[in-house]
């Protein structure tokens, strides 16, 4: 059980939100495995007409002025992250200069809108690319669940993305699509994710890992959920980071996702996970991030975004 005293100390949560998430359970056990056939990869054609995973669909909360934190992500106190940014992605990005960030190949890119502080749901539909940083990642066990809308890696700035690895609604992600072994000592199937980035590499390196675990942790690995799928995230025009080809999910069946759960009478989500720590500190381990330190909590997903482990405190 987990004693938010800090979080419940910022202004921006209420009472009774702290007493909620301070009841939730965020370490589970690692329970017996069950042994499960890992299923058929099958990706949509890039081009075609895209949309919401039905099963996990992902709509953001209506918020408000009054109950949104406004992080302070003006471009000076990004520039760790910014630094991070061009060190993660080296085939890319050449450099910061002033208020532009500049791609190898002579794209310029500016980082800061001039919007100034945006509401949570204008920073994931809106971003700049310093808004990205508006939201600390921390590695390891975390020893408090995420605070209000705190979902680090959660905003995406398209156009850097959709440069690096193809826009799927045009046609081009599909090419660059390369096959993994996913557990193969568990006999887990193939799964296709992108090689920019050597992404292929480091989600093998991943499953490498993954398979040297004792079979009490295999439930949650396997089957895995998907990779890659050119889809929109329902309820908005924002393509998935699946879309991309750089996400994975895991057994969806042993996940919990902050949809799924029935708001409190705050109106706040009380936070849940079953996926053991084992299998996170791995994958970020090799660059990706988990969807289980966000607020709206996704614990089945993890993508590659090596940027957000040096992204300022």
């Amino acid at each position: 059980m987990l004693q938010v005293l800090d979080g419940c100390r910022r202004v921006i949560y209420a009472s009774a939100i702290c007493a909620s998430i301070a009841a939730a359970t965020l370490a589970p056990e690692p329970a017996s495995a069950q042994a499960a056939s890992a299923p058929a990869t099958s990706a949509p054609a890039d081009g075609a007409k895209i949309a919401p995973e039905p099963e996990k669909r992902r709509l953001e909360p209506a918020v408000t002025a009054t109950d949104t934190p406004k992080p302070a992500a003006k471009l000076e106190k990004s520039r760790s992250g910014l630094s991070a940014l061009v060190a993660a992605y080296p085939a890319f990005l050449d450099r910061v200069e002033g208020n532009e960030l500049v791609w190898k190949d002579g794209t310029r890119m500016q980082i800061d809108d001039g919007a100034g502080a945006k509401e949570f749901n204008t920073l994931l539909n809106a971003p700049d690319i310093k808004d990205q940083f508006a939201y600390r990642y921390v590695t390891g066990r975390p020893a408090q669940v995420p605070g209000l809308n705190e979902d680090p890696g959660r905003i995406r700035f398209m156009p850097l993305f959709n440069k690096m690895y193809g826009d799927c609604t045009k046609g081009e992600v599909l090419g660059k699509l390369v096959s993994v072994d996913w557990l193969p000592k568990k006999n887990g199937g193939k799964i296709k994710v992108t090689s920019v980035n050597g992404v292929a590499e480091k989600l093998a390196a991943v499953s490498k890992d993954l398979d040297e675990l004792p079979d009490t942790f295999l439930k949650y690995i396997k089957p895995n959920s998907g990779t890659y799928n050119c889809r929109v995230i329902a309820g908005t025009t924002r393509v998935s980071a699946h879309g991309h080809a750089f996400a994975i999910d895991v057994n969806s069946d042993e996940s919990d996702y902050w949809q799924w759960t029935k708001p409190d009478a705050t109106g706040g989500y009380p936070y849940k996970n079953r996926v053991p720590y084992e299998v996170v500190e791995i994958f970020e381990k090799h660059g990706f991030i988990w969807g289980g330190k966000w607020y709206h909590y996704d614990t089945m997903h993890f993508e590659y975004r090596p940027e957000m482990f040096g992204a300022p405190d």
